[in-house]
């Protein structure tokens, strides 16, 4: 299975390169597959490459979700 999760652009590196906070993680992910990334954007990184931009809201919604099925897993077992 593979998994794409939303990060903030924290900081643009070297040209087509930024640092990305992934749940309180910082990694450098390469920007060669979108366009016109600012800091403060939100981007779905897989695999050490930003996929497409995503607005904020449906970056919250996701984040959630994960952080939901985090805690649902926790209580299992």
């Amino acid at each position: 299975m593979c998994l794409a999760v939303p990060a903030r652009i924290e900081a643009l590196t070297a040209t087509g390169h930024a640092i990305v906070d992934l749940d309180g993680m910082r990694r450098e992910v390469s920007l060669a597959l979108v366009d016109d990334v600012r800091v403060g954007d939100y981007v779905i990184v897989h695999v050490g490459y930003a996929l497409q931009k995503l607005d904020e809201e449906e970056a919250f919604r996701t984040l959630r979700t994960f952080a939901e099925l985090g805690a649902l897993r926790g209580a299992e077992g």
